[in-house]
């Protein structure tokens, strides 16, 4: 399912649907302390294989869509992208960092703590799903993503951005200024852009849960996939690095 598509379903249904999907996307979490590690507990990590400890780190920072809200921890996409690490033989370990309710602003506060393992190599960023629902200002969203980008890259962590789209209820102008920051942001820190993570999935009821945003086994398995297509060739290149 194309962007296009995700903005006319959200907008057919109109301010109530982006009021229900706030709801869906799980309420604000509680400030992170000072040392910015989040008050409520954080999804475990994915294990590793056996008998193959200290596999250097892919951190998936997100919000529910990452968390996986509504699956089992095994159906969440970053766990399907375990799969697929392990399938090609790579020796990578998949952090599922996504927190639902989470905005690029929690995204920031809390990035000390998602990327404090020492043998973090990539990051891939999937937050402002939650800007575009609240319609916060998407000049602070930007800011605050390319912070994230650049704190990660003072740290030698190649990143990957996943784009998402803003429903249409803020008006045309702020739906295509949303769009358009995740194009300046890989184009202005020169890292890689999925255009749309939920690309396929948004708007197919077929392949979402009964909020209509959040993917169901299926969709989560869509979702993987194109992260994966972006993924790959990344950790391909680190690996005969």
């Amino acid at each position: 399912m194309s962007s296009e598509r995700f903005l006319q379903c959200a907008c057919a249904a109109g301010l109530s649907l982006v009021m229900m999907l706030g709801a869906a996307c799980g309420a604000p979490d509680a400030p992170p302390s000072r040392e910015g590690v989040p008050s409520r507990p954080l999804p475990p990590t994915i294990a590793p294989a056996p008998n193959d400890p200290g596999r250097p780190k892919v951190v998936v920072l997100g919000d529910s869509l990452t968390a996986g809200l509504g699956l089992p921890g095994a159906q969440s996409y970053p766990s399907l992208l375990q799969k697929k690490i392990d399938h090609e033989g790579l020796r990578f370990e998949i952090v599922n960092a996504g927190i639902s309710g989470d905005t690029s602003a929690g995204g920031l506060r809390r990035l000390d703590w998602a990327l404090a393992d020492n043998d973090v190599r990539v990051l891939v960023l999937a937050l402002g799903a939650n800007d575009g629902l609240r319609g916060l200002p998407v000049a602070d969203m930007h800011e605050n993503l390319a912070r994230i980008i650049d704190a990660a890259r003072a740290k030698h962590i190649a990143v990957l951005l996943a784009g998402m789209e803003a429903p249409p209820n803020y008006g045309v102008e702020y739906a295509s200024s949303f769009r358009r920051a995740y194009r300046d942001l890989a184009r202005e820190h020169d890292v890689p852009l999925i255009p749309f993570l939920l690309d396929k999935v948004a708007g197919q009821p077929s392949l979402n849960q009964g909020d209509g945003i959040h993917p169901n086994p299926a969709g989560a398995a869509i979702v993987a996939d194109t992260v994966w297509a972006a993924l790959e060739p990344v950790l391909g290149h680190l690996a005969g690095s």
